[in-house]
């Protein structure tokens, strides 16, 4: 893991990662309160619970034309300066009407509805502190942390400009997405299957 010492803002960070690219680094990197920070690729189970996650959130997205769904591979600029590549974000037909309209090879100008990350051992606490209060401050409505290694999923959804405190489901239980009316998640169904 990676993390600059000084602070840098949007247009530089997004400089900096072409330059880096150019070089064929294909790192991920994110603009957490003005340092650079980058995650080295995630270890197995993340990829097969990350492909749970987008065949199940992308069906309903699709089948209902709710909007878009993006993998990690998507970077968002956000309002308050951040710039981050979450695991899996849904992005209402909405926000993405009163968006500005995206620049081919540029990040998105959106804040996404919902995000969902797929906790590691190298960003988990990242992931419940730093990355949780940013999309807390930007407005995104609803925010899945998936455990693989308890085999649970905690969703905090965005109540009067702050998360409520979270409800934590375990394997064998369901829980409704507040911001996709209609999706019904059973953990059981996230997690991997040997």
């Amino acid at each position: 893991m990676f993390e600059s010492v000084t602070t840098v803002g949007q247009d530089e960070f997004a400089d900096f990662v072409a330059a880096r690219e150019l070089r064929g680094d294909r790192s991920h990197y994110e603009l957490l309160n003005g340092r650079v920070v980058m995650n080295p690729p995630a270890g197995y189970p993340h990829g097969e619970i990350g492909g749970n996650i987008q065949r199940i959130v992308g069906r309903l997205v699709h089948d209902r034309a709710l909007g878009k769904v993006f993998d990690s591979s998507q970077g968002f600029e956000l309002p308050s300066g951040d710039t981050v590549e979450p695991d899996h974000s849904f992005v209402s037909k909405e926000r993405w009407a009163a968006a500005p309209p995206p620049e081919e090879g540029r990040f998105l100008r959106v804040v996404p509805d919902l995000i969902a990350e797929v906790l590691s051992r190298k960003t988990a606490s990242q992931d419940r502190g730093e990355k949780k209060a940013i999309h807390q401050r930007n407005g995104v409505r609803e925010y899945w942390l998936v455990d693989s290694r308890a085999r649970e999923v905690t969703v905090f959804r965005l109540d009067g400009g702050a998360f409520d405190r979270g409800s934590v489901y375990g394997e064998g239980q369901t829980f409704e997405s507040a911001v996709l009316v209609g999706l019904t998640v059973s953990v059981s169904d996230l997690m991997t299957h040997d």
